[in-house]
């Protein structure tokens, strides 16, 4: 039996009308076979949340490990990817409010000499062209070795990188385009936030991120893990096939490898709060808001959606049924998060997968999110 929690907006143990009962268990229904659509298209293991102003529904299809065929925990913890940037930018943005830091500010003015070499020029990259992915600076994961083959995975997963060694394999590269005369999706633009963040406050990006939004909103199971490589509490199992046929178990992996851009742990449950309380401002005053908000074209974000747009940490998707939602992918080895809210209507959707993420299993994950955000009621 596929396991499903409801939880009533109305608190526990209170009684809802027998209509709204009958209503609750048909989308349930619903929501099982949408994350079963996602599991029949090739991920091991599925855990969707959806958050309404009636409360909070959970399923889960597939398994937590292919090995014992435990069920997905209904709490599971997992990597969440590049939805670390959302949490990055927030703090980069509350940053830029209490008048600490300047959008318009340049990497060399806080990281003098860290972006230099091979045509790259710190002094003409600005902190809202790495927020936006407008900067040029090459992608550091495409050279990272654990997660480009399994034998590189197998002798690398406990390698210990420092912020400075990640930008530095950028710096091998030229830029991909002049700052500011495109968009290109790199992981080095917020390595380079977090030295940044590490400079202005004196504190890690990741003690901040504990600070400003963690703890404040009560997220009980979300955590900057460090170099911790593994994933504490209930999780699913992260697999990777390295685009061969044969699943490896990636669940182990020191985080330090994505740092800034990718290395948070959380949960279905902590993400809804979270991008619920960014959208809804309760994190940002309403200029830095409007300025995340602020989108520019992007479909590189996702060749499923040619019409994504990209904020500041943010992204933008359009709806079936009209009008969008905002929200962050994001991808490491072993695990896919997408996550969708819009604070008019007060839904939000997380959905983790395990695995790879391909084509079909984005199809139906894009489906499930679609179905969710233009459901009324």
């Amino acid at each position: 039996m596929p396991a499903i929690l409801l939880t009533a907006a109305v608190g526990l143990g209170a009684a809802a009308p027998a209509g709204a009962a009958q209503g609750s268990a048909q989308h349930a229904g619903q929501l099982q076979q949408e994350a079963d659509a996602i599991h029949a298209a090739g991920a091991p293991g599925v855990l969707v949340s959806v958050t309404t102003p009636n409360g909070r529904q959970t399923v889960r299809a597939g398994v937590a490990d292919t090995a014992t065929g435990a069920p997905v925990p209904l709490d599971a913890r997992f990597r969440i990817g590049s939805a670390t940037k959302s949490f990055v930018a927030t703090v980069v943005l509350q940053l830029v409010g209490e008048g600490r830091l300047e959008l318009s500010d340049t990497v060399d003015r806080w990281l003098p000499g860290v972006v230099t070499g091979n045509g790259n020029d710190g002094s003409r990259i600005t902190v809202r062209a790495l927020l936006q992915h407008t900067s040029g600076i090459y992608d550091f994961a495409h050279d990272l070795p654990e997660i480009a083959t399994a034998a590189g995975y197998q002798s690398g997963r406990f390698d210990v990188y420092t912020p400075a060694q990640l930008v530095a394999l950028a710096m091998k590269h030229q830029p991909t385009f002049p700052p500011g005369t495109g968009t290109s999706y790199s992981n080095t633009n917020y390595v380079l936030l977090g030295m940044i963040v590490n400079r202005v406050t004196g504190q890690t990006w990741a003690h901040e991120v504990d600070a400003r939004i963690i703890r404040p909103l009560g997220l009980r199971h979300t955590l900057v893990p460090g170099t911790l490589p593994f994933i504490p509490g209930p999780h699913a199992e992260g697999y990777s096939t390295f685009g061969g046929t044969d699943p490896v178990d990636v669940t182990v992996l020191n985080p330090s490898m994505i740092d800034a851009a990718g290395s948070i742990i959380s949960t279905t449950a902590d993400l809804s709060r979270f991008y619920a309380a960014l959208t809804d401002g309760r994190l940002l005053a309403p200029a830095q808001l409007t300025n995340m908000e602020t989108t520019i074209p992007a479909a590189q974000l996702s060749v499923f959606w040619p019409s994504a747009r990209y904020g500041l940490g943010l992204a933008w998707f359009p709806l079936s049924c009209g009008g969008g939602y905002f929200g962050h992918p994001g991808g490491v080895p072993g695990y896919q998060t997408w996550d969708a809210t819009a604070p008019e209507t007060g839904r939000t959707v997380v959905v983790s997968s395990t695995g790879d993420g391909s084509e079909a299993i984005q199809l139906a994950t894009n489906a499930l999110v679609d179905n969710e955000m233009c459901r009324a009621g």
